[in-house]
C-alpha cells in the first residue's frame, strides 16, 4: 500500500460530473432535446476524464508512493466505526479512472450515433452517466463499505441498461438475471465483508484500504483465507467467472454500446480491481491465490471453447469477454498483480474497440446480428473493418500490439511465479490460440468472401457516421500504443506500468529470476500457437470454406454441446431455478397465504363476527336498553342475595 497521502479538494469533482449528467438528463433532457443531451451526456464524463488527468499528473510530479486523498464528509459513525466519503487516487485507481472515465467518454460520444433516433435517448445517457459514477465511486473510494456502494452501483445500472428495451421481454428477462445472479456473488461479498471487520479488532475504525492492510496480519491463516475466498465469490458475479459467468453473455441485449462500456471499463472490472486492491489480503492466502488462479484458468479456456462456434457477432464477444477476464484472474492468482492490471487497460482499449466495431457492422447491416448472413462488408466499411483487424491483432496477442505484452507478461508470469506451474501456462496457452481462432473467423465471415446478406440488406449497407468512426480510430491507436508502457525487462524502457503500480502491490508482482532464454522461449511459445490459431481458422473459413460444415456434421454431438454453451444455463435452470421456485411456492402457499394471510384475516373476521354480535344488542330500541339494563340488576342483586 502507498504510504504518503496528499490531502486534495478536488477529487470529489470525478465522480460529481457524471452525477450531474444523471440529474440533467433525467430532469430536464427530454425537455430540452437531443441537442442539449449530445453535449451533457458525453461533456460530463470529458470533464471527469480531464480531472483525472490532472489528478494523475499531479501523482506523478508527487514522492513515489505517495497517493491523492479527499475527505468529503463524515458518512456513518455507529459505536467505534467512523466512515467517511473519501476518494483516494494512487497509482492503481488512478489507471481505473484514466480507463473509466477516458475509454467511457469515447463510448458516450460513440452513443451519440448509434442512439441518435432511439425515443429514450435522455433516459439512455442518464443511465450512461450513473454507470460511469457509480464505477468511480467503486474506484475511488478509501474504504471497503464506500466501494461496495459502488459494487452496488453498477450492478444497478447493469439491470437498467441490460433491460433498456424492456419492452422486448427477452430484454427484460436478461437485465433481471444480471441482476440476481449479482446478488449471488454479492452475499458472498457481504460475508467477507463482516468477517473482515468482525476480525479485525478496535483498532481499525474507518475500514480505509491502509487500515486493513495494517492490521489483517494478525488474523489467523485460516480466517484471511476464508475472508479472501467471500470476497472473491463476489469477483466471480461482478467479472463473470466460473460458475457466476452465466449473466454475462444475455447481457447483448442492451444497446451495443452498453456492452463495450460493461465489457471494457466498468463492471466486468470491477472484482479484478477488488482482489488487486486487496493484494496485500490474498498474498497471505496461498489457498486462495491457487483457487482464483485455476478458477481463473478454466474461465479462460472454458469460455474459448464456447466461442469458437457462437454466430452472433456479439455472444462471440461476450464470450471473449468471460474468456480474457480468466486471464486477468489466472495473473491475480499467480500474485502477477501488476500483470492482471495491465490486461485489464489493454483488454479495455481493444474489447471497448471490437464491441464499438460489432455495433457499427450492426448499425451499417440495419439490425443484423448473425455473421453468416454478412461477408465483404470490408468493401462498404473501411473504417470499421480496419479498426475492427488491428483490434482482433491486439487480442490474439500477435507481437506489435497491445494485448500481446500484456498477454504474453500474464503467461509468462503463469509459468515463472512461485505460485505457477507448467499446467496454468498450458490452459492460458491454449485458451490463446483458441482466442486468435475464434477472432480471425469472426473477421472472416464478417468481412472477407461475398457479402451473405440479401440484395435489399446489401443496398443500405453503409459506413457508420464520424460520430461512430471517431472513437473507432482513436481506440485502435490505444490497441497497438497501449502496450508499450508494459515492454518486456530488457527492451528499451521496460516494464514503465509496472514500476508505476509497484508502491500499491508492495513489490509482490508474481516473478523470480529466471533465464531471458525461458521467457524469450514461452513468447515464442504464446506466439507460435496464436498463429497456428490463425492459420487454422484461415484454412477453414478460406481455403477449404467447406471444412467447418463437415465437421460439425461428422462432430454433430459435441458441435451440439459447444453451441448450446454445454447446457449450463439448463442445468442451472433444472437444478437451481426450478427447485427455487416450486419451493417459493409452496412456502408462500403453504407459509404466506395460509399462516400469516391465515392469521391476519383469521384475527380480522374473529372481530367482525364479534362486533356483528353485539351489533345485535345496540339496535337503538329503548325498551331493548330498559330490559338489558333490568337483567342486569336481577344477576347482580342475584348474585349478592345468593352468592
Amino acid at each position: 500500500m502507498t504510504a504518503d497521502l496528499l490531502t486534495v479538494n478536488y477529487l470529489w469533482l470525478i465522480p460529481a460530473f457524471p452525477l450531474l449528467g444523471v440529474v440533467f438528463n433525467a430532469a430536464l433532457g427530454a425537455r430540452l432535446g437531443r441537442g442539449a443531451v449530445r453535449l451533457v451526456g458525453p461533456g460530463v464524463v470529458g470533464l471527469s476524464f480531464a480531472a483525472a488527468v490532472y489528478a494523475f499528473f499531479q501523482l506523478l510530479g508527487a514522492e513515489h508512493g505517495a497517493a491523492l486523498i479527499n475527505n468529503v464528509y463524515p458518512w456513518i459513525t455507529v459505536g467505534a466505526l467512523h466512515l467517511d466519503v473519501a476518494f483516494t487516487i494512487d497509482p492503481l485507481s488512478a489507471v481505473m479512472v484514466l480507463v473509466v472515465t477516458g475509454v467511457g467518454f469515447l463510448i458516450h460520444v460513440y452513443s451519440t450515433g448509434y442512439m441518435a433516433e432511439d425515443a429514450g435517448y435522455a433516459r439512455y445517457f442518464a443511465y450512461l452517466n450513473l454507470f460511469t459514477f457509480a464505477m468511480l465511486v467503486l474506484v475511488m473510494a478509501d474504504n471497503l463499505v464506500l466501494l461496495f456502494v459502488g459494487w452496488e452501483g453498477v450492478g444497478l445500472c447493469s439491470y437498467l441498461l441490460i433491460g433498456f428495451w424492456y419492452e422486448n421481454m427477452d430484454n427484460a428477462i436478461a437485465g433481471k438475471k444480471a441482476f440476481v445472479v449479482n446478488r449471488v456473488g454479492d452475499a458472498g461479498f457481504l460475508l467477507g465483508l463482516f468477517l473482515l471487520y468482525w476480525h479485525l479488532g478496535s483498532g481499525v475504525h474507518g475500514l480505509s484500504f491502509r487500515e486493513v492492510a495494517a492490521s489483517v496480519g494478525n488474523i489467523s491463516p485460516e480466517v484471511i483465507t476464508a475472508i479472501a475466498l467471500l470476497l472473491f465469490v463476489g469477483a466471480t458475479g461482478k467479472s463473470a467467472q466460473i460458475p457466476l459467468y452465466v449473466w454475462l453473455p444475455d447481457a447483448m441485449a442492451g444497446p451495443t454500446p452498453v456492452s463495450a462500456l460493461i465489457h471494457a471499463a466498468t463492471m466486468v472490472t470491477a472484482g479484478v480491481y477488488m482482489i488487486a486492491r486487496m493484494n496485500f489480503l490474498y498474498i497471505l492466502s496461498p489457498t486462495a491465490l491457487t483457487v482464483v488462479a485455476t478458477i481463473g484458468g478454466l474461465t479462460a479456456l472454458f469460455a474459448a471453447t464456447i466461442g469458437l462456434v457462437q454466430n452472433d457477432i456479439k455472444k462471440v464477444l461476450a464470450y471473449s469477454t468471460v474468456s480474457q477476464l480468466g486471464y486477468m484472474f489466472l495473473a491475480l492468482g499467480v500474485g502477477a498483480f501488476s500483470a492482471a492490471i495491465f490486461h485489464l487497460m489493454t483488454h479495455a482499449f481493444f474489447k471497448a474497440l471490437l464491441f464499438l466495431g460489432a455495433g457499427s457492422v450492426i448499425h451499417g447491416m440495419g439490425g443484423e446480428q448473425d455473421i453468416r448472413k454478412m461477408g465483404g462488408l470490408r468493401r462498404w466499411m473501411p473504417i470499421t473493418h480496419t479498426t475492427f483487424l488491428v483490434a482482433t491483432l491486439a487480442i490474439a496477442g500477435i507481437p506489435g500490439f497491445a494485448g500481446f505484452f500484456s498477454k504474453d507478461e500474464i503467461l509468462f508470469k503463469a509459468f515463472a511465479s512461485e505460485h505457477g506451474s507448467p499446467l496454468l501456462w498450458g490452459v492460458g496457452a491454449a485458451g490463446a490460440g483458441l482466442t486468435a481462432f475464434y477472432m480471425t473467423r469472426l473477421v472472416l465471415l464478417t468481412f472477407y468472401g461475398t457479402c451473405r446478406a440479401s440484395h435489399e440488406v446489401q443496398h443500405h449497407i453503409h459506413e457508420s457516421p464520424s460520430s461512430m468512426t471517431t472513437p473507432l480510430l482513436v481506440l485502435a491507436v490505444l490497441s497497438v500504443v497501449g502496450g508499450y508502457v508494459g515492454l518486456p525487462a530488457g527492451w528499451l524502457w521496460g516494464n514503465r506500468f509496472d514500476a508505476f503500480l509497484a508502491p500499491v502491490f508492495g513489490g509482490h508482482h508474481g516473478g523470480q529470476e529466471h533465464a531471458v532464454a525461458l521467457e524469450y522461449t514461452l513468447m515464442a511459445a504464446s506466439v507460435g500457437i496464436a498463429l497456428l490459431g490463425i492459420a487454422v481458422a484461415y484454412v477453414m473459413y478460406v481455403v477449404s470454406p467447406s471444412l467447418p460444415e463437415r465437421l460439425s456434421t461428422q462432430l454433430r454431438g459435441l458441435y451440439e454441446v459447444v453451441l448450446n454453451k454445454y447446457f449450463v444455463d439448463e442445468i442451472y435452470e433444472g437444478v437451481v431455478v426450478a427447485p427455487t421456485v416450486r419451493l417459493s411456492n409452496w412456502l408462500w402457499r403453504g407459509f404466506d397465504v395460509a399462516v400469516i394471510d391465515g392469521a391476519v384475516n383469521g384475527t380480522a373476521g374473529a372481530v367482525a363476527f364479534n362486533s356483528g354480535l353485539w351489533r345485535r344488542l345496540e339496535s337503538g330500541n329503548v325498551q331493548h336498553y330498559a330490559l338489558s339494563f333490568l337483567v342486569g340488576v336481577v344477576v347482580i342483586l342475584g348474585y349478592y342475595v345468593w352468592g
